[in-house]
């Protein structure tokens, strides 16, 4: 049962801190990667994933990583971003991947069509005193990408094996 909570509440839980840690701070902490990748390790080795499944799921990490920080070098992405994706990616594997990727475009995208045009009205008076808004409205200031990649993760966790894996109905008696 223990085992079935942490698959149903950790990965969603990280994932919601890094949106809002994101869209407050405009960073995201190295500890909620640390957090991601040693959870998957953690639930990978007590819900018995074959070994050459958990060499794929680093492999998809990996890939991601090494893609995310080539967007990081350009300065196209934060480098809370490239790990956290990266650290999605460990969780989902090549399974889920694409499906990962397509929605963390689409909502980025949107995202970015938002806060653009947000960032062309005044900010009204009452607001401008909370630092996090203004740091979201200021035109200088990046895109919380994190919060593109954590709806993404939301959308996809549902169709994964660590979400079919949980005994619903086991829980719910409880």
């Amino acid at each position: 049962m223990i085992l079935d909570l942490a698959r149903l509440l950790l990965f969603p839980a990280l994932m919601a801190f890094a949106a809002a840690s994101d869209l407050f701070t405009m960073t995201i902490s190295n500890r909620v990667s640390l957090a991601l990748g040693a959870g998957f390790f953690a639930l990978a080795i007590a819900g018995g994933m074959a070994p050459y499944d958990m060499v794929s799921h680093v492999g998809a990490g990996a890939l991601v990583l090494v893609v995310a920080f080539s967007c990081f070098a350009m300065g196209w992405v934060g480098g809370g971003d490239a790990k956290v994706a990266a650290s999605v990616a460990l969780w989902f594997g090549f399974a889920q991947l694409m499906n990962f990727l397509l929605y963390a475009s689409l909502f980025g995208g949107v995202l970015t069509l938002l806060l653009l045009q947000f960032r062309q009205w005044p900010l009204p008076y009452g607001l401008a005193g909370q630092a996090w808004l203004a740091r979201l409205h200021a035109k200088d200031s990046g895109i919380p990408y994190g919060i593109a990649l954590a709806l993404s993760a939301l959308m996809v966790y549902p169709e994964t094996e660590w979400v079919k894996a949980i005994d619903l109905a086991h829980l719910a008696l409880r």
